[in-house]
């Protein structure tokens, strides 16, 4: 049985829409699907669409129309019927990482607490093809999921004051980049050289909610050569 959609008042000039309780790849689907037709349905009367796990916000211009016409959209838009191959039109971007000890100073411990080697967990976490779940905590922050379970990992007890921009990262069932230094309690297996926030670009973020991310290792020398950071 599907998820109960439900619409909620979020604010004078918004409502969100909540797609169930759990994040998953087929609720992923949906609320890219959903954004998808609310821009064509909304047009200029939106102001941005703001998706999350398991959610979509939607902020519309009070000037140009209202909650109630704004609501009659989204219950549109939910019922129009998903396009199977609609899944393909989402953008497969492959991400360069260098994974090292020296790059991904959690690359041991996590291999070690698996039970595998480094070369595995650096196999592993290429294998699999990535859904984009959610954009936040910063601007380029892209939560990515679901990670194998044999190289997932909690986080870490006590959180890093500083994590370098590039750095990759796992976290229970998930995996990211982070986008700029900031403090962080991901576990660090990696560094990627592609930046994944430049606000001179549109759009700002090489990755949208809906979209597919694959890792591909490169060397500690081509990695340079992208112009990444030690």
């Amino acid at each position: 049985m599907a998820p109960q959609r439900t619409i909620s008042i979020a604010g004078e000039n918004a409502l969100i829409v909540y797609f169930g309780d759990t994040p998953s790849e087929a609720i992923a689907a949906e609320i890219a699907a959903t954004a998808s037709q609310l821009r064509i349905i909304l047009d200029d009367t939106l102001v941005d669409l703001v998706p999350s796990y398991a959610s979509l916000l939607v902020i519309y211009d009070p000037f140009k129309t209202d909650h109630h016409a704004v609501r009659k959209a989204i219950r549109k838009a939910l019922n129009t019927p998903i396009d199977p191959d609609s899944n393909q039109s989402a953008s497969l971007v492959t991400l360069p990482v260098y994974y090292s000890i020296e790059s991904g100073p959690d690359l041991q411990s996590l291999a070690d607490n698996a039970g595998l080697t480094i070369e595995d967990v650096i196999t592993i976490h290429q294998q699999s093809e990535y859904r984009v779940y959610a954009i936040g905590f910063a601007p380029g922050f892209a939560y990515l999921g679901e990670l194998d379970p044999r190289i997932a990992a909690p986080r870490l007890a006590t959180p890093r004051q500083k994590v370098p921009r590039g750095a990759v990262a796992i976290a229970d069932r998930q995996t990211a980049v982070y986008p700029a230094e900031s403090p962080g309690g991901w576990n660090l297996i990696g560094l990627c050289p592609q930046l994944m926030f430049d606000p001179s670009l549109e759009p700002s973020t090489p990755v949208q909610v809906g979209d597919r991310v694959r890792f591909k290792a490169i060397d500690r020398e081509t990695y340079l050569d992208m112009g990444g950071l030690l």
